[in-house]
């Protein structure tokens, strides 16, 4: 229909967000090509979105935000849209600002880069929480023994750099499920996609970690710096469960951009 093409592209977005999520939620008895023809369709699309099209662009002066300093939080976000089958909005980086590394239980999603540049780290869980059974390498410094129920043995899986002309970055439930995300050289902004939408409730709730350092960590370093960023991406690593950073916490601000409706 001609109207439809006229649709803001983050109308378009979300609509295909939305068919695609619920296809993959109902894949199992569904057709996967048909699943696979939708992602397609919204990574396709999701490529193609800047911060103009949401009414968005960097702050003009950084100097601003220096000055706001502990009063302002690192990380701001602007809703756009949720529904029971996905959730989707914008966040802001301040110069120097990261989200800690974090997990989506249970969720896929998509994180496209609008302004600025950001550096992401993800890692794979390779198995349940470690067991009294489990042998664990010498962490420095040690753990105390009730920080070890909180352990978690992963892959490093990926270290990037992105940019808007980049395109868009996956997740699913097993696959760069846990990632850091850090403003590189200003702010930075990037639309963020989730599916199903965090829901404490049904088990979806956020968790944080921190990758923790072992005793032979220096004769780690130097094996990657001999075999090249692509061994050091499938490098296992331990990570503790911790609370959320205390220099960490998200505010919110309007989202300026086309009114999305489901």
């Amino acid at each position: 229909m001609p109207r439809d093409k006229k649709s803001p592209l983050i109308q378009k977005i979300a609509k295909q967000a939305y068919v695609t999520f619920k296809g993959l939620h109902n894949s199992a008895s569904g057709d996967s090509k048909l699943v696979s023809d939708k992602q397609n369709e919204l990574i396709s699309l999701v490529t193609a979105v800047r911060a103009a099209d949401l009414k968005i662009a960097p702050p003009k002066s950084n100097a601003m935000s220096r000055a706001a300093g502990l009063q302002s939080p690192p990380v701001t976000y602007m809703h756009i849209c949720e529904t029971e089958v996905f959730s989707m909005g914008v966040f802001l980086l301040r110069t120097g600002g990261s989200i800690p590394l974090h997990d989506h239980p249970g969720m896929n999603g998509m994180l496209k880069v609008l302004y600025g540049k950001v550096s992401i780290r993800c890692f794979d869980k390779v198995e349940d929480n470690v067991t009294v059974n489990t042998v664990l390498p010498h962490f420095h410094p040690p753990l105390t023994h009730l920080q070890t129920a909180s352990v978690w043995r992963s892959l490093l899986h990926s270290v990037g750099v992105h940019t808007e002309n980049s395109g868009p970055c996956l997740l699913t439930p097993v696959r760069d499920n846990l990632h850091q995300i850090d403003a590189v050289d200003g702010p930075a902004a990037f639309l963020d996609i989730l599916a199903p939408p965090y829901n404490p409730d049904d088990g979806r709730d956020c968790h944080y970690y921190k990758v923790l350092q072992t005793v032979t960590g220096e004769e780690t370093s130097e094996k990657k710096e001999q075999q090249g960023d692509e061994k050091e991406k499938q490098e296992e690593t331990w990570l503790l469960e911790i609370p959320q950073p205390e220099d960490f916490w998200c505010g919110g601000e309007p989202y300026p951009g086309p009114v999305v409706s489901l």
